[in-house]
């Protein structure tokens, strides 16, 4: 019994070590830095829509 608990202290200890590297196997990568401004239509896509609101407001107006 006292030489299984001789053996259990290393073996154990080598686990918690392969444990310990699994955890470390794989590093997140970084992202790539940005371009530089780039439009993805959301401004254009904005004015459209303060144009045609704007639109509304005066064929409001003057029919009103």
């Amino acid at each position: 019994m006292n030489s299984m608990r001789l053996y259990a202290l290393p073996v154990i200890g080598f686990m918690f070590l392969a444990l310990l590297q699994l955890s470390h196997a794989q590093s997140l990568a970084p992202s790539p830095a940005p371009q530089g401004p780039t439009s993805d239509g959301a401004a254009i896509d904005q004015g459209i829509a303060y144009f045609l609101l704007l639109l509304a407001l005066a064929i409001t107006y003057l029919f009103h």
